[in-house]
């Protein structure tokens, strides 16, 4: 959830454009010229179709609402809501429309958000790839830890991070075993090009066992110059394969008829361009 004054000082480090990435990649366009980390990152996020998901706006009308199959979150036993900032529509939807609990996660941000109709559990933590405590006596945890302290490590888990930049480095550390128990897990991801080789190492690492289902990006983040992604922050919508019905022949049609820009204040940027 990317307010206004906590974008514009995020640019300067997860835009990762002050300065050149190396080049690494296949073959693209001309002959001779090789994609760019940040072109492949852009190529690998981009959606697939499936036969069976019914996409369901969760939380609010604009920043902090995001999109999940719906009709696939039927065996789902608890959710997961990290980085909110004092509110949680999405975390509060899933809770109130699954009869579930929801964990909610933020150190920076201790306030308790309200959730009359569903099941919330407030946790003054932040996530993290490993358990540490900062100088002002934050507390970080892995997400296998925190699933396991909330007796959860058996259940279906709904999953969603907004964490400024912690979700790269606390996926690649998550266990494989931990993410076959989500069905959905929905990320805004933050940067596009500074470690990009990294990013791709991460998002490789889900797509073994996620399909992504949905891409949207957020308009706080526009930027120029970072083609072929219209801004530095992105929201993305992944679907546990043995959950996922691929449709080899289908195609992605973007914006959805249920996105919106993140802010009413500035243009939307959205990018139509679907790679695959």
């Amino acid at each position: 959830m990317a307010a206004v004054a906590s974008a514009g000082a995020l640019v300067a480090r997860s835009t990762g454009l002050e300065g050149p990435s190396a080049a690494r990649g296949v073959k693209y366009g001309e002959p001779g010229r090789e994609r760019s980390p940040r072109e492949i990152l852009f190529a690998e996020v981009q959606p697939v179709k499936l036969r069976n998901c019914e996409l369901a706006r969760f939380g609010e009308a604009h920043d902090g609402g995001y999109l999940v199959c719906g009709n696939l979150l039927g065996e789902v036993g608890a959710a997961y809501s990290y980085g909110i900032s004092g509110y949680d529509g999405w975390g509060c939807d899933v809770s109130s429309r699954l009869k579930v609990p929801v964990h909610q996660y933020d150190c920076f941000n201790t306030t308790k958000p309200s959730c009359p109709t569903g099941q919330p559990f407030f946790h003054a933590e932040c996530i993290a790839g490993e358990r540490s405590v900062d100088k002002d006596g934050r507390v970080f945890d892995s997400l296998q830890s925190q699933v396991a302290k909330n007796g959860d490590a058996g259940k279906h888990l709904v999953v969603k991070m907004d964490v400024e930049g912690a979700e790269w480095d606390s996926i690649l550390k998550t266990p494989d075993e931990v993410l076959d128990r989500i069905d959905q897990l929905v990320f805004e991801f933050h940067g596009i090009e500074r470690n990009a080789p990294f990013y791709l190492d991460v998002i490789a690492k889900l797509k073994r066992r996620f399909e992504i289902v949905h891409l949207h990006f957020n308009n706080y983040s526009c930027l120029a110059g970072g083609q072929p992604f219209p801004a530095w922050a992105y929201e993305v919508t992944l679907v546990n394969k043995r959950l996922a019905q691929v449709d080899p022949g289908g195609t992605v049609s973007l914006p959805h008829p249920l996105d919106s820009p993140n802010t009413t204040l500035v243009p939307d940027c959205q990018d139509l361009a679907i790679l695959r």
